[in-house]
């Protein structure tokens, strides 16, 4: 009990930690009581019964000791705490503070100056490099059997549908038409960039008026009322124009007017950030496709000339009224197309590069089923408004008398003129939808076998259907900025290439592609031109896809899409042959297919178009009368020949009765995803 405190020497006392207050209180207390008993026995004796003398002393100094290490504190002396250094300055770190502050500024300045005055050209352009980047090296590491990031290559598809479609939708402009472009692709472009893009054919936003009158009167010089003869005072003798636009899309925007003179029109009017913007964009366009071609090595770049060269084309309105007024005059001297088609006039006078102004249309878009398909309450020989180019009935006069001098964002000043639907407006046109698209399919295939004139953005929002008083519909289309002039020798080869896919005449289909054309992979073009596996040739490409069929899952998947990307490289892979129209004659076959897929493929499309191919043959032109009667007699085999594809035609719509498919443009889609790995 005594031994509290084990002796130790004075070296180890020195290096003892400081026991608590109360511990050395207890110590004092100890020590001072044994010490002053004396007739308490000696703590420790020697053998033999010797006395070795008591340890007290040795306790009392180590007690001293250890009481003076618990001195009280005092503040220490100035001599005590030597020689004063230098305070730190850190003089890097606020360098690279006021570095880092200055940077900040100059990026924010560049930032506002960018968005101001340049309409945020290289903010957009920063974005398409840094995503563009972020994609490619994505794929570069993560496009293989067991990615690195995410379980699957769709994984990675999904990645960049999202990527992308949020770039072209932040960019705006032509970025939008780029999605629109890929929105219709699904048959060769993974299943994840169709259920994002789907989105692409939403309205975009609308410019302010104020934008809009700044383009009229620097195209013109002149304000929109002495322009367009309206008032925005309610004069009743002058015409009126609605401010607020009735259709905003990526390039521009559409406002209804009625003139003077009584003709409706509509005034397309071109972004005013577009003209700034376009270079740019291209500019972009052109670099990031060279970066690809280098990075993963596919020869993409050579095609970017020419599709930039539609691109810019596609802004210039003048040349948009251009190719309606030749696309008019071409349907009215085709008698099979003359009364079921109609292309709006244009008003040349009223029109400039950023400003087009034409014929107005009433009328149901193509994708709304139930508006053409609808009970039609219109009155028995009566056509929808507007159809055959009949002029529309004036609004009543209290419609100008209404018309504010200050802006309303929601100016509605046009009549509804719904009449036809009935009073609960419920009906509709009350159309089948086979001839609407017969009509369309016709359309497209005439400008492509016998005019070679492409409209290449036929895509919903660009084709209006009416009702004539004979109770057929009457398409109309609109937006004809987007066109391709195809050379004569190249319409005859494509019109050749076409019959002989549909009668498997491989000779022919191999001596068109690599001998004219320059592409080493004629199967994998037949099934994209035909969006459906090509069961001719050599079958190399069928007999491939079925030996990986087997495989486990993902390492299939990998394989069919490594397939298909050397596929593309070997169509691509004669820069000097390749006819380069082909890229938008696809776009066109694509977006048709898809529009006679969404409604339910009411009409054999295959069919259609590869007659129309094969009389644009019989009926050439150049060719001399024994040519003409060689082809017109192939043609009525050909006729022959085609009654096969009605068998496939018809088992899809048997099919497709019961509920089990949903046509026969929709199997054959089914067909490439499967081709293409999906």
């Amino acid at each position: 009990m005594l031994r509290l405190c084990p002796p130790v020497c004075g070296r180890c006392a020195s290096r003892t930690p400081k026991p608590r207050s109360a511990f050395a209180a207890d110590l004092r207390q100890h020590f001072s009581t044994g010490v002053s008993s004396s007739t308490r026995p000696s703590l420790h004796t020697r053998p033999g019964g010797s006395t070795g003398g008591t340890r007290y002393g040795r306790a009392s100094l180590e007690l001293r000791r250890y009481q003076s290490a618990f001195e009280q504190a005092r503040p220490p002396s100035p001599a005590s705490l030597g020689k004063p250094s230098q305070a730190k300055t850190y003089r890097k770190t606020r360098k690279l503070l006021r570095r880092l502050v200055q940077l900040s500024a100059i990026l924010g300045a560049v930032y506002a100056v960018d968005n101001y005055a340049y309409d945020a050209c290289l903010t957009r352009s920063v974005r398409t490099f840094s995503i563009g980047l972020l994609i490619a090296l994505d794929y570069k590491l993560n496009f293989r059997p067991d990615p690195w990031v995410g379980d699957s290559i769709s994984d990675l598809h999904a990645r960049t549908a999202q990527r992308v479609f949020d770039l072209l939708r932040a960019n705006g402009g032509l970025y939008m038409k780029i999605g629109q472009a890929i929105a219709m692709q699904s048959a060769i472009l993974p299943e994840e960039m169709q259920k994002m893009f789907a989105r692409m054919f939403d309205d975009a936003p609308q410019n302010e008026w104020k934008q809009v009158e700044k383009v009229i009167r620097e195209d013109f010089g002149k304000s929109p009322e002495d322009v367009f003869g309206v008032s925005f005072s309610g004069d009743p003798s002058k015409g009126i124009m609605e401010r607020t636009a009735r259709a905003s899309a990526s390039v521009a925007q559409v406002h209804w007017a009625r003139l003077p003179d009584g003709r409706e029109v509509a005034i397309k009017i071109q972004k005013r950030e577009i003209a700034r913007q376009v270079g740019w964009d291209l500019w972009a366009f052109r670099t990031v496709t060279k970066i690809y071609t280098w990075w993963f090595d596919i020869p993409l770049y050579h095609l970017v000339p020419y599709i930039s060269e539609r691109l810019m084309l596609e802004t210039d309105f003048q040349n948009e009224a251009k190719n309606a007024a030749k696309m008019r005059d071409l349907i009215q001297g085709e008698p099979r197309l003359r009364d079921r088609v109609y292309i709006p006039e244009c008003y040349h006078e009223l029109s400039s590069k950023r400003v087009m102004t034409a014929e107005w249309i009433e009328g149901i878009r193509l994708w709304d089923k139930e508006g053409i398909t609808g009970t039609w309450h219109g009155g028995w020989r009566q056509g929808s408004p507007g159809a055959g180019g009949k002029q529309l009935d004036p609004p009543p006069p209290s419609v100008a008398a209404s018309v504010s001098p200050k802006h309303s964002t929601d100016e509605k000043l046009k009549p509804t003129r719904d009449a036809w639907r009935g009073p609960a407006q419920t009906g509709g046109l009350g159309l089948n939808l086979r001839p609407v698209m017969e009509t369309m399919v016709g359309l497209f295939s005439a400008q492509m076998f016998l005019w070679g004139l492409v409209h290449c953005d036929p895509h919903p929002g660009n084709i209006f259907i009416r009702r004539l008083p004979s109770g057929k519909p009457e398409l109309v289309l609109i937006d004809h900025g987007l066109y391709i002039q195809m050379d004569p020798k190249f319409r005859r080869e494509y019109a050749l290439f076409w019959r002989s896919l549909m009668t498997f005449d491989n000779a022919t289909i191999a001596r068109i592609t690599r001998d004219e054309w320059g592409i080493n992979a004629p199967d994998i073009f037949a099934s994209a031109t035909l969006m459906r596996p090509y069961e001719g040739g050599d079958g190399k490409t069928l007999a491939d896809i079925r030996a990986m069929s087997q495989k486990e899952q993902k390492e299939r998947q990998f394989e069919m899409q490594q397939k298909m990307r050397q596929g593309i490289k070997d169509i691509l892979a004669n820069q000097d042959k390749f006819p380069q129209e082909l890229i938008f004659i696809g776009r066109n076959l694509r977006i048709v297919q898809g529009n006679n897929q969404f409604l339910g493929s009411p009409v054999n499309r295959v069919k259609i178009t590869g007659t129309w191919a094969s009389r644009a043959l019989a009926e050439s032109a150049e060719a001399s009368w024994r040519v003409r009667w060689r082809e017109y007699g192939r043609h009525l085999l050909f006729r022959l020949v085609l009654t096969g594809t009605d068998v496939v035609f018809y088992w899809s719509k048997v099919r497709q009765w019961f509920g089990v498919g949903r046509g026969m443009d929709d199997d054959l889609e089914q067909s490439m995803r499967k081709m293409a790995g999906r």
